[in-house]
């Protein structure tokens, strides 16, 4: 396998980077380099300024107004935006609803909807998880009886990222409470966040992020809203079907690598910092140990994702795939974040009177040592969204070992 990459990707290397350096605003560049929260209007722009470019959906077919890109096109696109510091694109329009409508949406559906989430003109989120159902996620609650041309959707869901901005959700919901199997009786509705009877509550997390503006996950709650039956995609109860389909593109569609690989190198910065006196922690073979086995552990997680996107290239589900993607990703993601405290030291520790939650960094001897409690916290939850760790296994174990 020739690991290097051909004259036409490194110019393409060379394109990315100069619309990088020309074209990414430097307010945003510079928040996401420190280690600050960037605002819902930062990532609308990014996407407007991708979009006018032609690179809105970097990994969608042509034909929906994606750009066509090989496997190392994608991953070569991703490290230089993780580098130059730009924004994620908010993957619940691009790589979950997106691909469930192309897949299993009417023509006027893609239409409607999919032209909107590469503008960014919408902002989507989702509504899978419910108090009572989460990786057991087909136990789901929420009902949307039929009534003549439109659905009544009751219920509740929780653990929604970001929905405080959202345009539209994509929900499952269920249609049939006496279908006799668990997975049947869902079906999947596109919702327009602005009908009456929706009601979205902050849920704070440890990491500290309190304030309405930087609030990261919600509760959402459905009372008696009407949906057009036209909103529902693919046929009633049979949603399982097209949830299952998402779920191997949220999986494996996160492109954890090239943000890793950021991450691993600023870990590098932060053991070679002198914080306290003796030798930094660079100088233990113990950790350099560590650090090894961490960055061949990174250097697997970016293959596996090359393999993802070569799937999506043939056309195909991702299949099991997205679960090896998604399981080493955030485990990995995890493992630099604990090291990264322990890099820090009592700088790690969360809550110091040093902290300057303007800013969110510690100052140290005159420089700055980025606020790793945060991100360590955070991080956490990242091997249980999306179905957990364990959740990934089984789906392993049953697609490779025929258990």
């Amino acid at each position: 396998m020739d690991l290097n990459f051909t004259p036409e990707e490194l110019a393409f290397r060379d394109e990315v980077r100069t619309f990088l350096r020309e074209q990414l605003p430097a307010d945003i560049a510079q928040r996401i380099k420190n280690g600050l929260s960037i605002r819902a209007d930062d990532y609308r722009r990014w996407q407007t300024i991708l979009y006018r470019k032609g690179w809105g959906a970097p990994t969608w077919p042509k034909q929906f107004g994606g750009t066509g890109w090989t496997p190392v096109q994608l991953h070569i696109f991703d490290e230089e935006s993780a580098a130059a510091g730009a924004p994620r694109t908010i993957p619940f329009g691009l790589k979950m609803v997106g691909p469930v409508i192309m897949a299993f949406g009417n023509p006027t559906q893609q239409q409607r909807w999919l032209p909107r989430i590469v503008s960014g003109e919408d902002w989507w989120c989702q509504g899978y998880s419910e108090p009572g159902a989460g990786s057991d996620l087909a136990s789901l609650k929420t009902r949307a009886e039929r009534q003549s041309d439109h659905y009544v959707v009751n219920g509740q869901k929780t653990w929604n990222t970001l929905g405080q901005y959202a345009d539209w959700i994509f929900c499952l919901v269920r249609t049939d409470p006496n279908a006799p199997k668990q997975q049947q009786g869902i079906s999947f509705l596109l919702i327009d966040m602005k009908t009456p009877g929706i009601r979205v509550d902050p849920i704070y997390l440890a990491d500290g992020t309190r304030t309405p503006m930087r609030h990261e996950v919600n509760q959402v709650f459905f009372t008696d809203v009407k949906v057009p039956v036209e909103n529902r995609v693919g046929e009633e109860n049979k949603g399982w079907t097209y949830a299952k389909y998402l779920l191997e593109f949220e999986r494996g569609g996160q492109a954890h690598g090239p943000r890793l690989r950021k991450a691993f190198r600023h870990l590098q910065t932060l053991s070679k910092t002198q914080l306290t006196e003796g030798e930094p922690l660079s100088a233990s073979p113990h950790w350099r140990e560590k650090m090894a086995a961490l960055e061949m552990e990174l250097d697997a997680v970016e293959m596996n994702e090359l393999m993802f996107y070569s799937s999506l290239k043939t056309g195909d589900a991702p299949g099991s795939m997205a679960s090896i993607v998604k399981m080493r990703g955030t485990e990995v993601g995890q493992k630099i974040t604990e090291l990264a405290v322990e890099a820090v030291g009592w700088y790690g520790a969360p809550f110091t009177e040093l902290r300057n939650y303007d800013s969110n960094v510690v100052p140290v001897g005159g420089g700055y040592v980025d606020d790793v409690a945060p991100r360590y916290f955070n991080q956490r939850k990242t091997t249980i969204y999306g179905g957990s760790s364990e959740v990934q296994r089984n789906v392993l174990a049953k697609a490779m070992l025929g258990l």
